[in-house]
């Protein structure tokens, strides 16, 4: 481990991404294969950290659990990791797959970064100034060696504005769903982050880590049900 490294670990596989119906974004659990993802990336974190972050939702909280338990941690919550929400998913819960993801295609289709689709969504412009407040404030001040846990969309738009991108408007957030779309970050995505000047960092994925974790979403995949799954 490089002493000044930070390690950002993207969550399990949840319910919404295997196509289950609508919760409230806090609330998405981790499916079966989240369960399985959350303990084998612990083994492949480093076997001590400095200090655990945490998303205050619940898949990234269940993600951290197994680590935390290796390492004799209680996770540290801080709100500005949570993520995205584009929509508000309280006005959606209990709908079907299909009409959660039209309504976050129509989101991004529109591209206006200060549309706020309902109550408890929030704007892309906010979501924006949050990541670079976290890129700005917290991150240059945890410690290193530390473990944090999130969020894919998350983390494309923090390597998005370490990579230069800053700009909010219409057409840089279109861009910047082109870049996240083609961004590698699969459930239990594993980075690291090494500061290399004041407000500079070099990313590097932890690929062997990544392999791992496909690997067991693979095999999982090719496992036949069992009667009771089926039912």
């Amino acid at each position: 481990m490089t002493h000044s490294t930070l390690y950002l670990v993207r969550h399990g596989q949840s319910q919404t991404n295997a196509g289950g119906i609508t919760l409230e974004n806090p609330l998405v659990p981790l499916t079966e294969l989240g369960a399985q993802q959350a303990q084998a990336v612990a083994a492949l974190l480093p076997a001590a950290a400095h200090k655990v972050w945490s998303s205050p939702f619940k898949r990234a909280l269940d993600t951290a659990a197994p680590y935390c338990a290796l390492v004799e941690q209680v996770p540290a919550i801080h709100d500005d990791l949570r993520e995205f929400e584009m929509i508000d998913t309280t006005q959606l819960r209990g709908s079907a797959v299909a009409e959660r993801e039209a309504a976050m295609a129509r989101y991004w289709l529109a591209s206006d970064p200060d549309h706020r689709a309902g109550p408890a969504a929030e704007t892309f412009r906010e979501f924006h100034d949050r990541v670079a407040r976290v890129r700005g404030e917290f991150l240059p001040d945890v410690a290193p060696g530390s473990v944090i846990f999130g969020h894919g969309i998350w983390m494309a738009l923090l390597f998005w504005q370490i990579l230069g991108f800053e700009t909010v408007d219409g057409a840089a957030m279109a861009r910047f769903r082109r870049f996240q779309l083609g961004f590698p970050t699969p459930n239990t995505a594993v980075y690291r982050l090494t500061p290399v000047a004041p407000g500079k960092w070099d990313v590097k994925a932890d690929e062997g880590a990544m392999r791992a974790i496909a690997a067991l979403s693979e095999a999982s995949r090719k496992t036949p049900w069992s009667a009771s799954a089926r039912t």
